[in-house]
């Protein structure tokens, strides 16, 4: 492998002038994941808590609505809700335990950091919509059709701004990752790459 006068490799010289820039990458990842990953905590304990206080009580250990479409359709997103924000709690632990080295943002981090996003929103997503559900199971009121219009938009305005707030992080984070990629390549010969990414 070719070195330097001071015997550093590429490998070496890229992880000393990007060094400064790692730093500010890994404590801003660290502090994502660890903010998303309490996000997910919370939901997670939401819906697990809104599983066992059923809507419209039960009669002798059956619940009331148990026929009904909308308590059938509140439990299936109850049930997702827990799974996919108690994976998205996962993808974020793992993102806060990995070392978080140079190679490690080009495809690892940046993947898992969208999976987590993807599994959060999908989380929130469906809390709202177990509550739209709950909400139409408790009101039950004679214009249906209006009243879940209107409890399903609600359910839906803050999943939309979250959505909004988030997808241009997550384009961010492709369009930086590619970017820097790209930089890499100019700099080092494909085989050194090739070889340090099978070493990682």
């Amino acid at each position: 492998m070719h070195s330097d006068i001071d015997g550093h490799t590429p490998e070496d010289m890229l992880e000393i002038e990007h060094d400064g820039m790692l730093k500010e990458a890994q404590k801003w990842l660290k502090e994502t994941a660890q903010s998303c990953s309490t996000v997910a905590i919370l939901v997670a304990t939401v819906v697990f808590a809104a599983a066992y206080t059923i809507p419209g009580g039960t009669e002798n250990g059956t619940p009331v609505f148990l026929h009904s479409s909308e308590f059938l359709f509140f439990t299936i997103m109850d049930v997702v809700a827990l799974a996919t924000s108690l994976a998205s709690v996962v993808v974020f632990l793992s993102i806060l335990t990995s070392p978080c080295e140079l190679w490690d943002f080009h495809k690892s981090l940046p993947r898992k950091l969208n999976l987590g996003f993807a599994l959060l929103f999908l989380s929130l997503m469906t809390t709202m919509l177990a509550f739209s559900a709950t909400m139409l199971l408790t009101i039950r009121l004679e214009w249906k059709n209006w009243t879940s219009t209107l409890i399903y938009s609600a359910a839906f305005f803050p999943v939309t701004i979250f959505a909004i707030i988030q997808f241009p992080v997550y384009v961010m984070v492709r369009s930086i990752t590619k970017h820097l990629w790209k930089q890499v390549k100019k700099v080092f010969p494909t085989r050194l790459i090739e070889h340090c990414m099978s070493n990682c």
